[in-house]
């Protein structure tokens, strides 16, 4: 068996990093950074890599700072990614292509998380996400692009932040998809291509953010959602509440 193992301790202000990992499988990188400007560009190819060790929050990817960018591509399969984020005015570029990876990744549950800009590209199957941004500090302003193509996959996304604007394409059978967002004004699009899919999008009003300046008393929550499938089911909540959905 062919391991690598990369474990990294950042602290600073103004760094740039490229890892490039290839191998028959079980390339290993471990992070822990502290520091603003961080400019992060990490390449995995190959089967079962990782990025941290294990899914126990004792060994995760722990980054934290403002004005990170931060840049991975998995190609390959069974390949995961964990970590908790604490991270303002950042941007994340995001690709993966191949079959049953994991992506489990905390942004902003102990810290701020504002100004965030999402770029995703999922090619494959029966993939696995858990994406939360925000809990109970601040994170306002969330753009996030989403594309999808495959079948099978389960992604659950909540975003507790206030807002957000959220456009995902969506291209393959049998997709599972858990959408929230929560708190503020959300607008959300969805262009969805697949037969059998399963698809909840809770939307939650909370409160103006302050100083926006538009005279917003209560804030709006918008859906435009283009769907074209047989045997699939949509469920759409929308609240104006601070609770949860």
């Amino acid at each position: 068996m062919n391991k690598k193992l990369i474990s990294l301790i950042f602290v600073g202000f103004l760094s740039t990093n490229i890892l490039f990992a290839q191998a028959t499988d079980d390339n290993e990188i471990r992070i822990d950074q502290e520091g603003d400007t961080l400019t992060l560009l990490i390449d995995q190819v190959g089967f079962g890599n990782k990025i941290s060790q294990t899914n126990a929050y004792d060994d995760k990817m722990v980054i934290t700072g403002t004005t990170l960018n931060i840049d991975i591509d998995q190609i390959g399969n069974q390949n995961k990614i964990f970590g908790p984020l604490i991270a303002d005015t950042s941007d994340y570029n995001l690709s993966f292509t191949g079959d049953s990876n994991v992506l489990d990744w905390n942004i902003g549950y102990t810290g701020s998380s504002d100004d965030s800009t999402f770029d995703i590209t999922v090619t494959g199957d029966s993939n696995t996400w858990d994406l939360d941004q925000g809990y109970q500090f601040s994170a306002e302003r969330l753009d996030l692009d989403m594309t999808i193509l495959g079948s099978s996959n389960v992604f659950d996304l909540d975003f507790e932040s206030d807002d957000d604007t959220f456009n995902w394409e969506i291209t393959g059978d049998s997709n599972n998809l858990n959408v929230l967002m929560k708190d503020g004004a959300h607008t959300q699009t969805v262009d969805w291509t697949g037969d059998g899919g399963d698809i909840d999008i809770n939307q939650v009003s909370g409160t103006c953010v302050s100083g926006a300046g538009n005279g917003c008393a209560t804030p709006n929550s918008t859906i435009v959602l283009d769907v074209n499938s047989d045997n699939a089911t949509v469920t759409i909540n929308q609240k104006d509440s601070s609770n949860d959905s």
